[in-house]
């Protein structure tokens, strides 16, 4: 959030600038501010998931209530938050720049958030056997995505404000 609330923004003669720093702003106008809201909301709703994933002796409708949904409501956030990224990157359309860094962190980190979505899909735990449905799938799922979204964020060290402006 931090981030996009402190981007430089055009100003009356249309030139970049710093703005004066600030630790918040509400501004569900741009596109930027949104993606980030949301993605902050989901990383909330992931540490719900966390926090609940260490209560033990869990049966498993209340361990897919309390640690699984969570976990599906934080990925579409990620989701989302993804989809407003490319489309704030592209100014309203969904563009193929492979020669824009900015370009390269939204889609890898959108390409983490559906490895997230499918290892989420896949740590459904069945009521009936009390096993996840595909353990191997969530485990790579979740490696995976990881993997993408550090990745993205070491991109972002390389990115400078205002060069995709």
């Amino acid at each position: 959030m931090l981030l996009v609330v402190n981007r430089p923004r055009a100003g009356p003669d249309g030139a970049l600038g710093a703005q004066r720093w600030r630790w918040f702003a509400r501004e569900p106008q741009r596109i930027e501010w949104l993606s980030a809201a949301i993605l902050f909301t989901g990383t909330l709703i992931f540490g719900i998931n966390l926090i609940d994933s260490f209560i033990e002796g869990l049966g498993p409708v209340t361990e897919d209530r309390l640690v699984w949904s969570p976990d599906l409501i934080g990925c579409l956030l990620f989701l989302i938050s993804g989809h407003l990224a490319i489309l704030e990157i592209g100014h309203g359309r969904r563009v193929i720049r492979p020669r824009e860094l900015e370009w390269w962190i939204v889609m890898v980190n959108q390409l983490g958030s559906v490895l997230f979505m499918v290892s989420a899909l896949a740590a459904f735990v069945e009521p009936a056997s009390a096993e996840e449905v595909n353990v191997g799938i969530a485990n790579w799922g979740t490696l995976t995505g990881a993997l993408c979204f550090a990745i993205a964020g070491a991109l972002q060290e390389l990115e400078r404000p205002g060069a995709a402006d």
